[in-house]
């Protein structure tokens, strides 16, 4: 038995920690994906759009622009692992403000096995790891993650994924949201 109990204890710190053990932020339930990096919560009561720090994926809903390369995809595996119902944290960050210009909440969505939402999708190759202006909290892991995706060609990476478009994480700007079809070689990317 002592040896059992030894082996928990040592193994523990390894494990995901369950929702809730060890992790940031306030409890809220996925009510909507809208996009890969856009998300419907319902928080404290309210529900509010999430803009999630750190992440921009291809463009499927800016009626402006054409569906971007692997837009389908990226909100396909957002949909994956934030079915509505799923209950998250909400984990928002002091370096990058509170709200964007549109009015969504800025935040990082932790999945219930803990880890970071955005991480997952930049790790898979479903989206860009992105600064805005200031560096974030989860900067180095997510462009960790995203050099090993593009490196296994995960993803948006893969070779052919976008037949005929260059792929390239959007540049960061200072005082602007994300230039206009960064994925598309004669357009900059948009982030409404």
């Amino acid at each position: 038995m002592f040896l059992l109990i030894a082996l928990l204890l040592v193994l523990a710190p390894t494990a995901a920690p369950a929702l809730g053990e060890g992790i940031r932020g306030e409890p809220g339930t996925v009510l909507r994906v809208v996009d890969g990096d856009t998300v419907d919560v319902q928080l404290g009561g309210r529900r509010e759009r999430l803009r999630l720090i750190g992440l921009n994926t291809p463009e499927t809903v800016d009626p402006r622009r054409p569906v971007e390369c692997f837009g389908r995809e990226a909100s396909a595996k957002a949909k994956a692992l934030l079915p509505a119902g799923t209950v998250v944290h909400v984990e928002q960050d002091p370096q990058q403000g509170h709200r964007d210009r549109y009015g969504r909440l800025l935040a990082y969505l932790i999945l219930p096995d803990g880890r970071n939402f955005a991480e997952v999708m930049i790790a898979d190759g479903y989206g860009f790891e992105y600064t805005y202006r200031l560096p974030y909290r989860y900067r180095d892991r997510f462009r960790a993650a995203q050099d090993r995706a593009r490196t296994r060609q995960r993803g948006l990476w893969a070779p052919g994924a976008c037949a005929g478009w260059r792929t390239e994480a959007p540049r960061a700007r200072r005082a602007d949201p994300p230039a206009r079809g960064a994925l598309r070689s004669a357009e900059r990317r948009s982030d409404p």
